[in-house]
């Protein structure tokens, strides 16, 4: 993503200039008006905070909001002994990106500064550890052995059967997790290595089976380098793109190594908070019993969406075939020799239409309801992760920890500019696939503004399919495509369309998305409180499903919501990764 040019000299005249500018904010920043650090950034510059100064996930665009910021927050929070980590580097347009450490009252935090001349034009502070609950990792891990002879000496497996058996009934856990997909378990891990008494209950039976329940076919679309869990990275041969049942297996394996409090097989069907007593009573139904849980703080780990989002049309009972969400989908088989319509053309419909084709289905078809933005594998791993995500990135030095830290030093608004250049550069790397795309007929788009694919996945999580095969289809005629037109029904043999028309079906799947966060907030607690958090995901960029105002950052999730003691976390793989962090350290500061 940035093209590094690194100076190995001793007397790297970048780092001198780095370390001028730093000690300028930390003089100001010392001084009795901290808000006057701001004239240290270039009129359009922006300062992205994760804990350390907010205990949010803010981001202050301009001279004027980084000077409000700071006079609200530096009294409290003590910000400085910024210092230069390693050395300096030129990025595009002349800027010089720099890693930084800081200090606050409470907290050690890294970073990474972007100048241009004498003037920020970006920089982002992270929290990274709590003073004096640090995790006991490196020079300060558990010993895991008392040496000498102790009479009725307790075994390690004693103890976890201890706690296993007490939780939820001899104690309450501190923090509850609903939900043992990657972010609850990358949460949880956190959370152990923290001392945080956590539980984490999956209405699914194993740690993992959310991957294995999906579809036959479905494969990871990001690279590996890109989805590492915290503490326990994939080894080196682990494949590039995981399938799901061999993620489902890594996730298993992860639990029992990390040591999680895991209740499979256990269903959240309510929790209520008490503000007297400040705890939430959540109802849990395990093993044909209902119990009762107490929790300080409950986070949600249900996925970034809902329920899935399933179309009713009134003369459905008619159809004679079947029809299911792709949420069921789980083989081809079921479409083998008949005619098959997936409604929708994002990134399930697209492989589930694949897997219809390789198992022998008579006809598939698509009906594609809106535009895609369609990106090749190569011209993702090429343009957008090859700079901080791949092989060659591991082998410059650039870890995923720090590939993560400049990852986040973009905001909102630069990440946009920055896909909008990615988009057209993988646009003509794509070129030729793209035009026979359009050639059978399937509509393209690269988003409302040109940014493409990566800021649909932030704004609406929809709308894209990276092509692992079924373009190629497609393209070719093997999977036929009906563009900008939606089913409005049913015959007993076929699929209504809107302009007219019928398409004869033995299965339809529908492709058709997943309902809001907000709505499993309202069925878990209550419409008052799924009102009062309000939207959850997007970042108020103003496209159709994600609704101004601009807020920068993604709304409600990794953050405090407006229900006190209530956290929302998901995400793909390396979101869950990379804020699991931060969650954690707001449970364990509280």
């Amino acid at each position: 993503m940035t093209g590094i040019r690194t100076s190995s000299a001793k007397d790297n005249p970048l780092n001198a200039q780095v370390t001028q500018w730093l000690e300028r904010l930390n003089d100001a920043l010392s001084g009795a008006s901290p808000g006057k650090a701001a004239n240290l950034f270039d009129q359009s510059g922006y300062w992205r905070d994760i804990l350390a100064l907010t205990w949010n996930v803010k981001t202050l665009e301009g001279r004027d909001s980084i000077a409000r910021m700071l006079d609200s927050c530096q009294p409290n929070a003590c910000l400085g002994n910024f210092q230069l980590v390693g050395d300096a580097s030129e990025v595009e347009n002349g800027a010089i990106e720099a890693v930084v450490r800081f200090d606050t009252r409470q907290m050690r935090g890294r970073g990474v500064a972007r100048l241009s001349g004498n003037l920020a034009i970006a920089l982002l502070t992270m929290g990274d550890e709590l003073k004096e609950h640090e995790v006991r990792a490196g020079d300060r891990r558990r010993l895991g052995l008392v040496h000498g002879a102790v009479r009725n000496r307790r075994t390690w497996l004693a103890e976890r059967e201890e706690v296993t058996a007490g939780i939820g009934r001899e104690f309450q856990p501190y923090v509850l997790i609903v939900g043992g997909g990657q972010a609850g378990l990358a949460l949880g891990a956190r959370l152990g290595q923290l001392e945080v008494p956590t539980l984490i209950v999956e209405r699914n039976p194993r740690a993992g089976d959310s991957w294995r329940n999906r579809y036959r076919t479905l494969v990871l679309h990001d690279p590996v380098w890109y989805d590492h869990l915290p503490f326990l990275p994939f080894p080196d041969h682990w494949p590039v793109f995981t399938p799901k049942d061999k993620m489902g297996d890594w996730l298993e394996a992860y639990a029992k190594i990390m040591e999680l409090n895991f209740w499979g097989s256990s269903n959240c069907t309510g929790a209520s908070y008490d503000d007297g007593r400040k705890r939430w009573t959540v109802s849990v139904e395990r093993n044909g019993d209902t119990l009762t849980l107490h929790p300080r703080q409950l986070v949600l780990c249900t996925g970034a969406y809902g329920l899935p989002r399933i179309p009713e049309f009134d003369d459905a009972h008619r159809f004679a075939g079947t029809i299911m969400h792709s949420s069921r989908y789980q083989t081809g088989e079921i479409g083998k020799g008949r005619r098959c319509v997936v409604v929708g053309s994002n990134t399930s419909a697209h492989d589930i239409c694949a897997d219809l084709w390789e198992s022998g289905a008579e006809r598939v078809t698509m009906i594609q309801r809106s535009p895609t933005t369609v990106v090749s594998s190569d011209a993702l791993m090429e343009i957008v992760f090859k700079g901080l995500y791949s092989e060659s990135a591991v082998a410059g030095g650039i870890s995923t920890e720090r590939a993560d830290m400049m990852f986040a030093s973009m905001s909102m608004a630069a990440l946009e500019e920055r896909q909008r250049q990615a988009t057209r550069e993988m646009k003509a790397l794509d070129a030729e696939l793209l035009g026979r795309l359009k050639a059978a007929g399937f509509l393209l788009d690269d988003g409302a503004d040109g940014t493409g694919l990566v800021m649909k996945a932030f704004r609406t999580g929809s709308g894209y399919y990276i092509d692992v095969g079924c373009s190629e289809l497609i393209a070719q005629g093997e999977v036929k495509v009906r563009s900008g037109v939606e089913p409005v029904g049913f015959t007993r043999n076929a699929v209504r369309l809107s302009d007219g028309q019928c398409i004869g079906a033995d299965l339809v799947v529908y492709a058709t998305g997943y309902l809001t966060l907000q709505d499993t907030i309202r069925r878990l607690i209550s419409g008052e409180v799924a009102d009062r958090i309000g939207h959850c995901w997007g970042y108020g960029s103003g496209v159709v499903g994600d609704p101004g105002p601009w807020e920068g950052e993604t709304r409600n999730l990794w953050k405090p919501t407006s229900q006190e003691a209530l956290w929302l976390h998901g995400g793909n793989l390396h979101l869950s990764r990379f804020f699991s962090k931060f969650v954690a350290l707001q449970l364990k500061a509280r």
